[in-house]
């Protein structure tokens, strides 16, 4: 039998960074108290009218230039009419037909086989980036059987990254999204802290026979983590062989993820595919965007969004950084990836590397082996790490001169994490864990070992 081949495309809802709403006033703050952060606007109150914020179109034009698309310099706004309880306007406001950007790409890395040393670089195209509002959010009480509204979340603003259908497992998809994740840390486009749902996946799976058409799609909607997304898929990529195999049929629905049962789960069909009405909003004017070169010599400034400004302004992007550390520093390219991977690691490094006589190559080693195992270990991040860098950089230097063992170092890193506030060379000085230079007294303690041990000499020398 033909194998199969799994099909996968992703839409990512990103938050953008900003003070406040996309077309309000109000502040964006996580976790205030419910309904709290609500203007006329973002309850639809007749007789209000959108303004867009400036902070989110650059936000987005920005997105879009470091994934590789088109910037479109006229886009247009819609409206998409659905009924939900959390969306008061019955419609949320996106770009349908004319994005901000478009055709752009979005290349990745990934381990061959779960090998550390052995990576491939794919690339995902990216259909367009989209500005749109957020809805608020329903809070389902079942003991009183109720649905609470908290409209606090309604018209945050949210780039849509569209991805075409380029990769073909759990593994791809969660890596394209954590690369996605530090290029928009980077560029601080949106903070994407997943826990915070500041950046929410929606997984489209399919798969087929080689030479075949693609086969009916199922939506995963809502993963909130790069762990469950790899496993989301992967089980939604089974679960659809396995219904065909057995001479089943797919159905085109949405499915949820089920992270504690690992599995997904239905949740609605697509079959009588909703229509959702788009239609042009009629209180917003089409978005125009400039470049040097059409910008008009009396405009204000402050009043229009310049392209070759903001990307003259871009900052280096993570594969950059990766380059730049492989050449400055002598370390294998798997190893930058570790240290972009871990939020601070990268700065963790660079400082202990500052501070400390040894070489590069082998500072890495201790940082990804044991200060990374040590904080796996604990859940904490680098930033609430108990041992600092500097104290690290001390205790390498001590292991450089040859003072103290690589043994004995790893026993000093140990006593550093307890944060007790001593120095390396106090614990070692406290534990004895110094090597001893000087010939003459390792032989009196050799002689005073053997002396304390005649009767075991003696069978050793006759036996």
């Amino acid at each position: 039998l033909a194998p199969w081949i799994p099909v996968v495309g992703l839409e990512i809802h990103a938050q953008i960074s900003s003070n406040s709403k996309l077309f309000s006033g109000s502040q964006v703050q996580f976790a205030a108290p419910p309904n709290s952060l609500v203007s006329f606007f973002d309850a639809s109150l007749p007789g209000t009218l959108p303004v867009l914020n400036r902070r989110c179109v650059e936000a987005a034009v920005m997105t879009g230039l470091a994934l590789n698309c088109s910037i479109n310099k006229k886009s247009l706004f819609d409206r998409k009419h659905y009924f939900y309880a959390d969306l008061p306007a019955g419609y949320q406001i996106t770009q349908q037909r004319v994005p901000i950007a478009v055709n752009g790409s979005l290349s990745y890395s990934l381990y061959v086989d779960n090998k550390m040393s052995q990576m491939v670089t794919r690339t995902v195209r990216i259909k367009q980036i989209q500005l749109e509002q957020d809805s608020g959010k329903s809070l389902h009480d079942d003991t009183r059987s109720q649905t609470l509204v908290d409209l606090n979340r309604a018209g945050v603003g949210l780039m849509e990254v569209v991805m075409e259908p380029d990769m073909c497992c759990g593994e791809e998809a969660a890596a394209a999204v954590r690369e996605l994740q530090l290029i928009l840390q980077t560029l601080g486009s949106s903070q994407a802290v997943m826990a915070e749902g500041q950046l929410r996946v929606d997984a489209n799976v399919s798969v087929h026979h080689p030479g075949e058409p693609y086969g009916v799609r199922t939506e995963v909607k809502n993963i909130n983590s790069i762990r469950f997304l790899a496993k989301a898929v992967d089980y939604e990529i089974q679960r659809q062989i396995k219904e065909l195999e057995n001479g089943g049929a797919i159905l085109n629905e949405t499915r949820a993820f089920d992270s504690k049962l690992g599995c997904t789960v239905p949740m609605r069909d697509k079959e009588g595919k909703q229509d959702y009405r788009f239609m042009p909003e009629p209180n917003l004017p089409p978005l125009i965007l400039y470049d040097a070169k059409s910008l008009p010599a009396n405009m204000n400034h402050q009043q229009v969004v310049n392209i070759d400004w903001i990307h003259e302004r871009l900052p280096d992007l993570p594969s950059v950084k990766r380059v730049k550390l492989v050449e400055q520093y002598g370390i294998l390219p798997e190893h930058s990836f570790a240290l972009l991977n871990e939020d601070g690691l990268t700065e963790f490094f660079e400082n202990v590397v500052k501070h400390t006589q040894m070489k590069p190559k082998k500072v890495i080693g201790w940082i990804l082996n044991v200060l990374l195992s040590y904080l796996k270990q604990h859940s904490l991040t680098v930033k609430e790490s108990p041992v600092s860098s500097v104290l690290l950089a001390d205790l390498l230097n001590l292991l450089e001169k040859k003072e103290i063992s690589s043994t004995a170092a790893k026993q000093v890193l140990a006593e550093l994490w307890k944060g007790e506030g001593k120095t390396p060379l106090e614990i070692v000085k406290e534990k004895k864990l110094e090597l001893i230079q000087d010939q003459k007294e390792l032989e009196q303690i050799c002689q005073a070992v053997i002396d304390g041990q005649e009767n075991e000499v003696i069978m050793m020398v006759l036996g």
